[in-house]
């Protein structure tokens, strides 16, 4: 779990010096047969192999039975009770006090939400998981938590990038999975009960208990197409290493996962909600192809002993872009909450600094500044995105511990939200 892999071994393959005897391969032409062989017949290459086709789109609104649980679906064990202890005894579930002053640091650059037409594709960073994205005409709010605190966690310490005020009619909502710093309350009540929300399976009642009128949950691979002044935008609910809970008799009664959108256009999306690493990021990229920007949590990953199996650090967060065959990579779920150990600012230097290790052009990390906007090119067009307030590469590969993310990025948190 969590992405080690195993080495080959150091033993000599058997057979090696049998091997000897024979001619230099890199001296054969590539149809001359070996001696005292028959001709090679001539070489067909393989067919590539193409994606599976996509299942059709489900009706909005169906109302579904589902199974008791899906714990079926976790691809690593809970935490058990002495796992829990010994969190307890070592009491690393918040950074420690030395590295509090780099809150001050943490980058907020809110501006105003790009100018969206029909064709556009952009999205702004509200914070953790919460993105406000246009697509095809639509605006959908991915896990909106616009509340100040939420159960069980410190208050956040960034401001909400995007006042509530300030947020075109929301068109849809995505829902990652039920906890509470993921789906937030608070924040849905805010919406219109007619508002569209598309859930993982077994949240439905949820939605509907609070009088919410179209509401639909899926499975792993089913999808819904929305219909937009651009045309069609379609959701599809995909797998994520993670797991359920909102009460203490729910655990894993309703799934988890993350969502795909594709524009008209064929433009996609990949917004992994809360995952460790795992083998499903490739299954994603072979079924998704051409994923152009993919949102992948990169904190909330210390310690690893308990936190790898669901929560990706910054390196693995890089591996599963590369997984998935996406071009950018936007970075979550870090600088709002501090629900884990690591320094504040340690996720930010360490994904710039596994990104800058691949050779990639540090212009398709979108390491976004809560309150940051950015659109996405369409396909063909080069790179020069426009982009509002995106963070300086400045510091690229800096290491943790190293002072800051450049000055421009350096903010005072406010106190409060003043929505």
């Amino acid at each position: 779990m969590g992405g080690e892999m195993g080495g080959e071994g150091d033993a000599e393959p058997a057979g090696r010096a049998a091997t000897a005897a024979l001619p230099d391969i890199a001296q054969l032409s590539d149809t001359a047969p070996l001696p005292g062989s028959a001709p090679l017949p001539d070489v067909v290459a393989p067919p590539l192999v193409e994606p599976r086709p996509l299942v059709e789109p489900r009706p909005l609104g169906e109302l579904r039975s589902w199974p008791r649980d899906f714990t079926d679906r976790l691809t690593a064990p809970l935490p058990g009770v002495r796992a829990l202890a010994r969190i307890a005894r070592e009491g690393k579930l918040r950074p420690v006090p030395e590295t509090l002053q780099q809150i001050q640091q943490l980058p907020f650059e809110p501006g105003p939400l790009p100018d969206a037409g029909p064709s556009t594709v952009a999205l702004t960073w509200a914070g953790h998981a919460s993105w406000v994205i246009r697509i095809g005409g639509l605006t959908v709010l991915t896990d909106p938590v616009w509340s100040r605190k939420i159960l069980g966690t410190p208050a956040r310490v960034t401001p909400v990038g995007v006042r509530w005020e300030d947020l075109p009619p929301v068109d849809a909502v995505v829902i990652s999975h039920n906890h509470y710093d993921h789906l937030d309350a608070p924040t849905l009540k805010r919406l219109p009960r007619d508002t569209p929300l598309l859930l993982p399976a077994g949240l439905a009642s949820w939605a509907r208990r609070r009088r919410f009128t179209q509401v639909t949950d899926l499975d792993w691979w089913e999808a819904v197409e929305l219909p937009g002044p651009g045309g069609p935008v379609r959701f599809d609910f995909v797998p994520a290493h993670h797991w359920s809970k909102r009460t203490l008799t729910d655990t894993c009664r309703s799934l988890w996962g993350g969502w795909v959108l594709t524009a008209p256009d064929g433009r996609r999306i990949h917004f992994a909600g809360d995952t460790g690493y795992g083998h499903w990021f490739e299954e994603i990229g072979s079924r998704y192809r051409g994923i152009d920007l993919t949102l992948l949590p990169i904190g909330a990953y210390d310690p690893r002993w308990m936190l790898r199996p669901v929560h990706t650090d910054p390196e693995e967060a890089v591996r599963a872009c590369q997984d998935l065959g996406a071009r950018y990579l936007a970075p979550m779920h870090w600088s709002t909450f501090l629900l884990s150990a690591e320094p504040p600012l340690e996720p930010l230097h360490r994904i710039r600094a596994a990104w800058a290790a691949t050779g990639r052009p540090m212009s398709d990390l979108w390491d976004l500044p809560v309150g940051a906007s950015r659109e996405l090119e369409p396909r063909g067009r080069e790179s020069g995105a426009a982009e509002s307030g995106a963070v300086e590469s400045r510091g690229v590969g800096s290491m943790p511990g190293e002072s800051g993310v450049g000055e421009s990025a350096a903010v005072e948190p406010r106190v409060g939200e003043g929505r």
